[in-house]
């Protein structure tokens, strides 16, 4: 009866009626030295601990295994027939553990990482760089969206780490925060909120942006902290990259919304200008993701560990 004696008691698992792979080893050294003291000493134990593991075994499996003299130690014959055993079982895990090198070497040959604009652009760069010293084997992929689509590229196992922005994780998703970022409101000098030393939030949220695409985290960001404000009014032109954001508003397009770390050169160089907005929490996470239930590792675990501290 399959997983039961016929009394009805669960039979032992196979586990707890096969002696483990460390008293095998131990076994054939035995066998190949003709000596317990050796092959204690060829697989890294005392005697003493030796001896125990032989007897345990012995105890285990209902039968002598190993005969014990002064000239030496030699197998019984029930000992010969386990031996030939057990050489078949150590050879099995010897191949099981070359299967998986062979399986993580695969993984660690590659790391596919999908970004968000803001995370491609200005923090990226210079993580991969670290990892390249780290793993100089490991081939990178990059692919860089909004913070929707890495999400929906990591769901669909199209990437094995991502990076988005937002003040929660993805559906579907695991994720650490590794750092945070700030959304400013920004325009050209010319502007005439250049001269203003502050801005209400309800002013923002009535006026005509040039903003990221639906689906950004700088968007949901936006959105999210204008809807005490009456949410976000129609915007002034929608681009797909932060690079075009930020285009339009240094020829005076109008105003944008755009990450700290995105604008800090043109801040600097005084091609754009930040005004403040009493009131308005525009502070955002950074998230690396992955997979439900998927733990980083590999080249993913290494670079995971990198990011952290991330932003302006």
């Amino acid at each position: 009866m399959s997983g039961y004696e016929a009394g009805g008691a669960p039979e032992p698992s196979v586990a707890r009626r096969v002696p483990d792979l460390a008293a095998l080893e131990l076994l054939l050294a035995v066998a190949r030295l003709g000596s317990l003291g050796r092959a204690a000493k060829a697989v890294g134990v005392s005697q003493p601990a030796a001896s125990a593991r032989i007897r345990s075994m012995e105890r285990q499996l209902g039968v002598a295994l190993v005969h014990r003299s002064p000239a030496g130690s030699r197998l019984t014959e029930a000992g010969g027939v386990v031996t030939e055993w057990a050489r078949r079982v150590v050879e099995a895990a010897e191949a099981f553990d070359a299967g998986a090198q062979a399986l993580r070497a695969r993984r660690d040959s590659r790391l596919r990482v999908a970004a968000s604009l803001t995370v491609a652009e200005y923090l990226l760069p210079g993580w991969l760089v670290a990892l390249r010293a780290a793993r100089p084997e490991t081939a990178v992929s990059l692919q860089a969206g909004n913070s929707a689509a890495v999400a929906a590229q990591v769901r669909a196992g199209s990437a094995d780490l991502g990076f988005v922005e937002g003040p929660d994780v993805p559906a579907g998703l695991d994720g650490a925060v590794i750092g945070h970022d700030r959304l400013l409101v920004v325009v050209a000098p010319s502007h005439a909120w250049a001269r203003r030393s502050g801005l209400p939030p309800a002013e923002v949220a009535g006026a005509a942006l040039v903003l990221r695409e639906q689906g950004s985290g700088t968007r949901q960001v936006l959105d999210e902290a204008l809807v005490p404000h009456g949410g976000l009014g129609a915007p002034l032109l929608e681009l797909a990259s932060t690079t075009a954001v930020k285009s339009a508003a240094v020829t005076g397009a109008g105003p944008a919304v755009l990450s700290e770390l995105a604008v800090a050169d043109e801040l600097a160089a005084r091609r754009l200008v930040a005004v403040p907005v009493a009131g308005l929490d525009l502070t955002r996470a950074l998230r690396a993701v992955w997979p439900r239930g998927q733990r980083p590792s590999g080249p993913a675990r290494d670079l995971l560990a990198l990011t952290r501290g991330a932003g302006p």
